[in-house]
């Protein structure tokens, strides 16, 4: 339950009287209203005798006004309420009016403070933006603020209600409904009202307009309202001031439950990515090698590549020889200071331009229509959700291909995105294509499982991003990315580590 919806039951047992006993001794709402009705008419009868002292037509209106009240049909209870509570409409215990029509061409008189809408919240009125607009005496006998008025969002949020409670002078506009209670009524009681009514879509059925929803004043007075007797309104809402702190306190307690929920599952894949790349997800097996001999079968592959290619020139071939015989025990060593944490001693730090053929792309120049529209696939960054990619919005021609700078990766091929907002996003192919410039490919060699290293550039996203800041466009250049270091376990373990982190990602994804 969210903090909303229980403070909503607890007004919701308030109004239905449940939340506090029923005296006898308190007396009842009708005698209530009884008083209200004889006050009322006390206070007409006192206003005609001034216009016309002894006149029997006054005389007959003050004496007849008690007539019997308007009892709510069956249909229109919303829930029922105790034997000594009554039905009432708002406007049978209160004055109410909206506020003054703001019309700067048309209204005159001096400058005043005025609340709207934007000042009545439901846990109060905030005077951090307090318009001003011209009234004259007349309004201002109209339109004053006395301290207990209830203040009712006529418009925007409707409902929203809050009690002005202030030793200042301050008027209203016609988005408000002012709501000035009789003796014998409490405002706080009326408030915990409405807003109990408005999380129970009452209010909004009462609202006219489709788009933009207003309580008109008719509709307000066609809103019925329980009444308890003044003592047991004086409980309720006690009882509620009580609670209130309780559920403040539930509300944290809530909200901090509900950020670690939110945070959890990214925390979680955080941790098995940086625990999968530092050797803690899997063991390590003895049987399986070490980084540095599967270094060295990479190296000798590499340099057989280069060799083979170089063999026609024979002014070379010493060199190339020289060249095959290095080996990983003789490359320089990753320094120190540059390695981000410790790595178990059967894996080994590369540069990660060590492990794959990385190269960027291209655009082919949008002024030949003939590069676009053919059969090869054309990516770009945005086109990257660091999941599998097996098609693109854009393609490109042979011609493209064969004229302009991009390259054609292969199925399996790494991406990764370099410029803006994109940056560290990745990506790995199904199908041969080719990228836009703000992408880089890598073609993992032999003894690189390509899932372990999308799954390491994913773990170090954060840091990737890093280099790209400083500039107006934030980006990271091939070069950065090449001499960036990656811990090289044995190919059985990489596959080992990827197999983990495919069964137990999904379990996080499945807990967002």
């Amino acid at each position: 339950m969210t903090p909303q919806e229980l403070k909503n039951s607890i007004l919701q047992l308030a109004i239905q009287g449940k939340l506090v006993e029923q005296r006898a001794e308190e007396g009842t709402a009708a005698e209530l209203l009884e008083k209200i009705l004889a006050a009322k008419n006390a206070k007409s009868a006192k206003k005609n005798l001034t216009r016309s002292r002894g006149a029997r037509g006054e005389n007959k209106t003050s004496a007849t006004s008690a007539s019997p009240r308007e009892k709510i049909p069956d249909d229109e209870k919303p829930f029922d309420i105790p034997e000594s509570w009554e039905w009432v409409h708002i406007n049978q215990v209160a004055e109410t009016s909206l506020g003054k029509t703001m019309d700067k061409e048309k209204n005159t008189g001096d400058y005043y403070p005025y609340l709207c809408s934007i000042n009545v919240y439901w846990d109060g009125i905030s005077l951090e933006k307090v318009k001003e607009a011209r009234f004259t005496v007349e309004d201002k006998e109209k339109y004053l603020l006395k301290k207990g008025d209830l203040l009712i969002c006529e418009g925007g949020d409707v409902g929203r209600s809050a009690i002005w409670n202030f030793d200042k002078e301050m008027y209203y506009q016609n988005a408000l409904h002012r709501v000035r209670f009789y003796e014998g009524v409490l405002p706080q009681y009326f408030r915990l009202m409405i807003e109990c009514y408005k999380g129970l879509g009452i209010i909004e059925r009462y609202c006219k307009g489709v788009t933009i929803k207003h309580l008109v004043q008719n509709s307000l007075y066609a809103i019925w309202f329980p009444l308890p007797p003044l003592a047991e309104q004086k409980r309720i809402v006690a009882k509620i001031e009580e609670l209130l702190p309780l559920i403040d306190r539930y509300e944290k307690a809530w909200s901090r439950l509900e950020d670690f929920n939110k945070r959890f599952p990214v925390d979680m894949q955080k941790s098995l990515l940086q625990m999968a790349i530092q050797g803690k997800l899997v063991e390590q097996r003895a049987e399986e090698g070490t980084g540095e001999e599967l270094l060295e079968k990479i190296l000798a592959a590499k340099n057989a590549k280069s060799a083979k290619k170089n063999s026609r020139a024979e002014s070379q071939s010493r060199r190339e020889k020289k060249t095959s015989a290095l080996s990983a025990s003789l490359r320089e060593k990753i320094p120190d200071d540059e390695k981000p944490f410790d790595i178990p001693e059967s894996w080994e730090w590369v540069r990660l331009g060590e492990i794959g053929s990385w190269a960027s792309g291209a655009t082919p120049s949008r002024t030949h229509a003939e590069y676009f529209g053919g059969n090869i696939p054309w990516l770009k960054t945005g086109d990257l959700t660091d999941g599998y990619v097996s098609s693109t919005p854009e393609t490109i021609t042979e011609l493209a291909l064969a004229k302009t700078s991009v390259r054609l990766n292969p199925v399996g091929s790494v991406l990764m995105a370099m410029y803006g907002a994109t940056i560290g996003k990745l990506g790995i192919l199904k199908i041969a294509a080719t990228t836009n410039q703000a992408c880089c490919a890598c073609i993992p060699h032999d003894g690189v499982w390509n899932k372990y290293l999308f799954y390491y550039l994913m773990a170090r996203r954060k840091d990737f991003v890093k280099m790209g800041e400083g500039g107006a466009q934030p980006n990271i250049s091939k070069e950065k990315i090449v001499n960036s270091i990656i811990p090289l376990p044995p190919l059985a373990e990489q596959k080992r580590i990827v197999a983990k982190l495919e069964e137990l990602l999904p379990l996080c994804e499945r807990l967002k």
